[in-house]
């Protein structure tokens, strides 16, 4: 379908994210678009809406966010009533802005009903898209709406989620999910001037993400496992960013020769996929001293980890070197890992 490069006028914008990150996510719809004010959906922990008068691409640059929807509100009782040919003509003018799909899935509560089954029918009719139950192009959703009475329906702006990565080319056991890398290199330091080093670097979400945010003085990953290098490289390739990688474990007493950086970030084993229980004591701990040693003064540390108890116990043992400054929990298909940001003492 055709995409239209500007709306007429401002549309309702419903973006959603993994719970807990709303705060990176609010300021970065700021930052993008500086008119906004993104609000929260009541009854949501993973949506922010707002009015929104600008072009659909735009909204793809957001790289906190898992998918943006255009919300379309009808004052009917029951999505029977979407029926209606004015309903049907509002929802084919929100499908015609996407680019780039040929069918859609519908997204509800009971869409496997008879009412679904001929709202599906009468949307293939009028949008000339196929309907395909499982994995359509464009998402609708239908729900009731969460602060008034009537339906709304959702259409997402885009035919792939924007948390799709086209850079992602080669994966990794445990690879940290990209609007979660996203988040943390917003909680660190990012301008231009800041060295950037990412400790057990695995295959360079991290890395890829900062590098996207805007150009570093330096960017450099430490990685001892030769595989996770690979992957690091053909996804380094594939956003077409360059970082230094070093083939080293993170404990190296003469770890990168001393050099110094502003922002330092690691998404050290869970003990779940990838690593120990038994074994992380040791490694968080050298993880650690070795970003203290090597972070700049005033540096910034973050750190995303599931091994909650075990973190704080540590951070206790080094508060010499680190102060907590804010620990942000993330839920993401059934785990909530803690983001810690640590500013060197």
């Amino acid at each position: 379908m055709a995409l239209s490069r500007r709306a007429a006028r401002p549309r309702a914008v419903e973006v959603v994210f993994l719970p807990g990150l709303r705060r990176s996510v609010a300021d970065e719809i700021r930052s993008l678009l500086p008119r906004v004010q993104p609000a929260p959906v009541p009854g949501r922990e993973d949506a922010l809406r707002f009015a929104y008068p600008g072009p659909l691409e735009r909204l793809t640059a957001l790289r906190t966010a898992v998918a943006a929807f255009t919300v379309l509100t009808f004052g009917v009782a029951r999505p029977a009533q979407l029926l209606h040919a004015d309903h049907l003509r509002r929802i084919r003018a929100a499908a015609s802005e996407v680019d780039g799909v040929r069918s859609f899935r519908i997204e509800a509560a009971g869409s496997g009903s008879a009412v679904f089954g001929r709202l599906a029918e009468a949307i293939a009719g009028a949008t000339g898209l196929a309907h395909r139950r499982g994995d359509g192009d464009l998402v609708l959703r239908f729900r009731p709406c969460p602060d008034a009475d009537g339906w709304d329906v959702l259409v997402r702006t885009s035919a792939r989620p924007i948390s799709a990565r086209a850079w992602r080319v080669a994966d990794y056991p445990g690879a940290v999910n990209a609007t979660i890398a996203a988040a943390m290199v917003r909680m660190l330091p990012h301008r231009p001037e800041d060295r950037f080093l990412n400790l057990m670097s695995g295959s360079g979400t991290l890395l890829v993400e900062r590098l996207l945010a805007g150009r570093a003085r330096a960017a450099v990953g430490v990685e001892r496992s030769a595989a996770a290098n690979a992957a690091c490289r053909a996804n380094l390739a594939a956003a077409g960013v360059a970082a230094e990688l070093a083939a080293a474990d993170v404990a190296s007493p003469d770890l990168l020769g001393g050099r110094r950086f502003e922002a330092v970030a690691a998404d050290p084993p869970w003990g779940t996929r990838t690593g120990s229980h038994e074994t992380n004591a040791e490694l968080y701990g050298a993880m650690l001293d070795t970003a203290h040693r090597l972070a700049a003064p005033g540096g910034v540390f973050a750190v995303l980890t599931h091994e909650v108890r075990l973190m704080e116990r540590l951070l206790r043992e080094h508060r010499a070197q680190w102060e907590p400054r804010a620990v942000h929990q993330v839920f993401q298909k059934g785990h909530h890992p803690r983001i810690h940001v640590l500013h060197r003492r």
